[in-house]
């Protein structure tokens, strides 16, 4: 026994007193004038081997010494841990070098915080619900299949039977594919084997098409956890999804004002397409532009890349069900657009040179003047023109350019490097425009809109038409998506939650962005732009994201994973028409050139808001529209365009408060104005179909 002893101790004796604490060194690079290449790497000694590095940067594996994809002049955090649990913590900053790189470490802090504020979940704050994704089962399906795989799949034999404990990488099936190869399938994790398919049974038939819709077909088995387990990011963090504050906020919003109009969004659509179509246009009625101009002008604002890339990235994360509540939330949006165009057209002030400033900071200063609460009007009317400006300068401008060049340049190689051109180019353009003003505007996104319009709707027709067996699987994926998902894709909540997130996002029901074009139009009324306005959501997300989905399930895309936003779409659409990604490219163009000169004229009335009136302040605004173009084109700002694209939804918040205040003077409106067009005292157009 002494010698047992003492062997140990000799063998133990150089670690108790000759082990190293432990230690680590970072080192950082800075490879290019490029933005988010930074790259930091530690070398960890001491202590006990090997060692696992938990980096604050989410992507980054445990295993991995190394964190690259890194924004420079932002602080990051990496804790090593050795095999005795002994932990040393270092924070590391890569330096910056171009001015975009100073640029975007400054606004990346902001950008976190804006987020901690929109994207807040005050269910998960006060512990009604845990936002941390579990998963009580791993799905075991035909390995290194992708949706576009030629060829079917049958279960030859069970390894393990039903309910057998089984071990990951221990083999459980053997499966051929149709040129009789046999295929050995292991378990991807630990726990008990749940057959899915009996042996015999086709698993995956390409040539099926309900297999090619059907979300998951490709899956034969399950092991079921003998205790849910925390799904998480590379590097350790568990994967979350929240219910943001700034969905919540918009959403009760559109159900609020849905019914305090007595479901207007439904018994006002034919009266909104009768006044669209001029059947009301009086040309006396004060304004500049008509119903149809105001509409187009609100909705080349709101229709662009997030109908194309943004729908492609909810139904990739949410599934087929998605679709299902967007379009829900796009119904419920047309209410809280009927309200805020009400009160732009009510509270506009006309210049006698003709010009008209409306929109949200004048309902929100004036409106509540009226209610006594002058100093909460010009807080909130000041914070609106404040955000407004912003958004248009980032997400309205710069975000707009940058994505319509990466796209173009993408199909276009000649493009590649000469994104200063581009900008150059662009600007040219929008200024053409802008320079002339609403009646400008408003001319050409009569033209634009409905032509970019026609040509994403007959496209995404055409391959639904071509796919037109499909329609009983979609259909039916996306109603089992919508009621009952897979946990993985977050249950109904979850994929609800990112449905309705899609479609506030997209169609802007509540940001106040669209009563200052709508304020502009031709009518003594001010209701009948509300019957206007509450087309807009129905365009943007009801016809145009829901017809984005329905191209996307009818041809399998929404399985694919690890691709998201327009390239998925474009994809999508050349597995069917092959040359068309080219003419999606050119669209997305134009869907940004008409979002530029629309959210030109919204920045525009809040700069005059905040700086005045004069002929003067709009053109000083004008030239620096065109420059944030060029820069937007021919530079990544990364956390400069997020930031200033988050703007838009921030732009909600002295909105919708304004709105709840001043819902019942809207009502009462509502209810004079069906009175006076039920007893005909309206004006109206006589043979316009003549």
């Amino acid at each position: 026994m002494k010698n047992c002893l003492l062997t140990l101790f000799i063998a133990l004796f150089p670690l108790l007193f000759f082990a190293q604490d432990l230690e680590i060194k970072g080192e950082t690079l800075n490879p290019s004038e490029s933005i988010n290449d930074g790259t930091i790497t530690v070398t960890a000694s001491g202590g006990v081997s090997p060692y696992t590095y938990r980096w604050s940067n989410q992507s980054t594996p445990l295993n991995s010494n190394k964190a690259i994809g890194l924004t420079e002049g932002v602080p990051y955090t990496v804790v090593v841990t050795d095999a005795a649990g002994a932990t040393k913590t270092a924070v590391y900053s890569v330096e910056t070098g171009a001015i975009t790189e100073v640029f975007n470490g400054t606004m990346t802090p902001a950008v976190a915080t804006l987020g901690a504020v929109l994207f807040w979940d005050p269910f998960a704050a006060i512990g009604v619900y845990d936002p941390v994704v579990y998963a009580d089962v791993k799905q075991i399906g035909v390995p290194d299949w992708t949706n576009t795989v030629e060829n079917k799949y049958v279960l030859k034999q069970w390894l393990k039977p039903e309910g057998a404990e089984v071990s990951k990488d221990v083999p459980i099936a053997i499966i051929t594919d149709n040129a009789g190869k046999e295929i050995t399938v292991t378990s991807l994790a630990q726990g008990k084997l749940k057959h899915l398919t009996a042996e015999g049974q086709t698993i995956y038939n390409s040539e099926n098409k309900k297999h090619v819709i059907e979300q998951g077909a490709h899956f034969f088995a399950q092991v079921v956890y003998d205790s849910p387990v925390v799904l998480t990011h590379p590097n350790g963090d568990p994967i979350t999804k929240p219910i943001p504050f700034i969905v919540i906020w918009l959403v009760i919003g559109a159900v609020f004002f849905t019914l305090r109009m007595g479901f207007i969004n439904f018994r006002g659509f034919k009266h909104a397409i009768d006044l669209a179509r001029g059947k009301y246009d009086d040309p006396s009625a004060p304004g500049q532009v008509t119903h149809f101009q105001a509409l187009a002008t609100a909705v080349s604002g709101t229709v662009g890349l997030g109908n194309i890339a943004g729908v492609a990235v909810a139904v990739s994360i949410g599934g087929a069900g998605a679709t299902f509540w967007m379009i829900v939330c796009g119904l419920l949006g047309m209410s809280m657009k009927f309200v805020e165009c009400t009160l732009g057209v009510k509270y506009r002030d006309i210049l006698p040179d003709g010009r008209v400033f409306g929109g949200p900071m004048n309902y929100l200063r004036h409106g509540l003047e009226k209610r006594q609460m002058k100093g909460l009007g010009r807080v909130l009317a000041g914070l609106f023109a404040v955000l407004a400006v912003g958004a248009s300068f980032g997400g309205g401008n710069m975000f707009q350019a940058n994505q319509s060049f990466e796209q173009l340049a993408g199909q276009f190689p000649v493009l590649v490097g000469n994104g200063f051109w581009f900008g150059i180019v662009t600007a040219l353009l929008v200024g053409v425009v802008i320079i002339g003003g609403i009646s400008s505007i408003a001319k050409v996104t009569g033209k634009v809109v409905p032509i970019m319009a026609s040509i994403y709707v007959v496209a995404a027709l055409a391959v639904i038409i071509m796919n037109i067996q499909n329609i009983g699987p979609a259909f039916s994926a996306i109603y089992e998506g919508a009621f009952s998902p897979s946990a993985l894709k977050g249950g109904v909540i979850g994929v609800l939650v990112v449905g309705f997130q899609r479609a506030a996002f997209s169609n802007e029901a509540g940001v106040g962005s669209a009563a200052i074009a709508h304020s502009t139009a031709k009518t003594n009324h001010p209701p009948s732009e509300g019957f206007v306005a509450l087309l807009e959501p129905f365009i943007d997300t009801v016809v145009v994201c829901t017809l984005t989905a329905l191209v996307l399930i009818f041809t399998g895309m929404h399985e694919v994973e690890g691709m998201a936003g327009a390239q998925l779409t474009s994809d999508a659409f050349g597995s069917q028409i092959s040359w068309f990604p080219y003419v999606l490219a050119l669209a997305v163009f134009l869907f940004a050139f008409s979002t530029m000169i629309s959210l030109s004229y919204y920045g525009m009335r809040a700069w005059t808001y905040l700086f005045g009136k004069s002929r003067k302040i709009e053109f000083i605004y004008k030239m620096f529209f065109l420059v944030f173009v060029v820069i937007g084109s021919s530079v990544s700002l990364g956390a400069v365009l997020d930031f200033s694209d988050m703007m838009i939804l921030a732009m909600s918040f002295p909105n919708v408060i304004g709105l709840y205040i001043m819902s019942k003077e809207v009502k009462i409106d509502l209810d004079a104005y069906i009175i006076k067009l039920k007893a005909n005292l309206l004006y109206k157009k006589q043979d316009v179909n003549k």
